[in-house]
């Protein structure tokens, strides 16, 4: 059973073939930029086939993050997730982003780059999310965690007390696929996919004018 697995919640603009019958990786793409997320995805989908020798007719469904991200870039994955779910009749499931960076062992907690000097949080106990998804300044932060992963966790480690490991950044699109499993092989229907924005994005709609006449 193939999975397609997309993230577009951080920089990262990641999309990976999963086979769950193997239980490994075929084929994954990932580039880092914030700028690219509409450019890149659709490419990487046609790459990962490809390489994996697989048409679209043979995935059994599509995995995406849902977050928490910034608003542009978020909608890029789910969008493409939802509309190439649909065009090909499988179902689509999300789970949120940072349960995919969390690695099961000590308390933990993933934090990443929420811009604005912030960054999206959640801490895990035995790999399950024991707390967040949230947004907070990293000094507000005050982690009941052993370590902490992600790109946040990287850019304000000073601020976060615990130990950093550098090494897992972004959310894996392995992951992803291995958090859907279990609905897959279930044949659970698809979902709606809400993202996680966790707080207004930064564009509004502008405020009436005052009129001139009276």
């Amino acid at each position: 059973m193939l999975v397609l697995a997309l993230d577009t919640s951080t920089p990262a603009v990641t999309a990976a073939l999963y086979d769950l019958d193997a239980g490994a990786p075929l084929a994954s793409r990932v580039t880092v930029d914030p700028r690219r997320h509409g450019e890149l995805l659709g490419p990487f989908v046609r790459d990962v086939l490809a390489e994996a020798l697989a048409a679209p007719r043979d995935l059994a469904a599509v995995a995406v993050g849902l977050g928490p991200g910034p608003f542009t870039g978020l909608r890029v994955g789910l969008v493409t997730a939802a509309a190439f779910a649909d065009a090909l009749g499988v179902p689509a499931y999300g789970s949120c982003s940072l349960d995919a960076i969390a690695t099961p062992g000590e308390p933990l907690l993933v934090a990443t780059d929420a811009r604005r000097r912030e960054v999206y949080w959640a801490t895990y106990a035995d790999g399950h999310r024991a707390s967040g998804p949230a947004v907070a300044k990293p000094a507000d932060l005050h982690p009941d965690a052993d370590r902490a992963v992600g790109e946040g966790a990287v850019m304000y480690s000073e601020l976060l007390g615990v130990p950093i490991d550098g090494l897992l950044l972004y959310p894996p699109g392995a992951a992803l696929a291995s958090l859907a499993a279990g609905r897959v092989r279930a044949g659970a229907g698809s979902e709606i996919l809400v993202p996680l924005y966790l707080r207004r994005p930064d564009a509004a709609v502008p405020a009436a004018g005052k009129p001139v006449l009276r």
